[in-house]
């Protein structure tokens, strides 16, 4: 049987719950940057949501306002995610969270940048998963 480090087992684990329960596509576990020979601080996730997961304060308010909300729907295409699996047991610190952020790839976009925000995949010890968005810096509250 081939050794499987700790931080694989969680990404396959967070995969196939994305996949199966969640229902993600174009899944793959990722060990390197895709634009970056170093490795990635452990492997982590991208993927497809069924639904995009969030939007920004700014652009949502940029969508009210240029009445460009068909049917009442706000930027309902998903976009790519990036997941970061965990485990409850771990020790994370701002400044290991910070190592995450800085090893993603930049973005193919009009503003090229790495992503703002992850997911954050935490596998509790009776195998539930909860997962938290976790931005990259200081983010504008939504407003009701």
């Amino acid at each position: 049987m081939a050794n499987v480090s700790h931080g694989q087992q969680l990404a396959d684990t967070v995969l196939d719950n994305l996949k199966y329960q969640h229902d993600w596509t174009e899944l793959q576990i990722l060990t390197h940057s895709p634009t970056n020979p170093e490795p990635l601080m452990r492997p982590m996730i991208t993927g497809l949501p069924p639904r995009r997961l969030y939007v920004h304060p700014d652009d949502q308010a940029a969508m009210v306002k240029s009445s460009a909300v068909p049917d009442g729907k706000i930027f309902d295409t998903p976009e790519v995610e990036w997941v970061l699996p965990t485990h409850i047991s771990e020790k994370w610190t701002l400044k290991a969270f910070a190592t995450v952020f800085d090893s993603l790839p930049t973005q193919p976009s009009a503003y090229p940048d790495r992503p703002k925000r992850i997911v954050l995949a935490t596998i509790h010890a009776d195998s539930t998963i909860v997962y938290y968005q976790l931005h990259d810096g200081i983010v504008k509250p939504r407003q009701n």
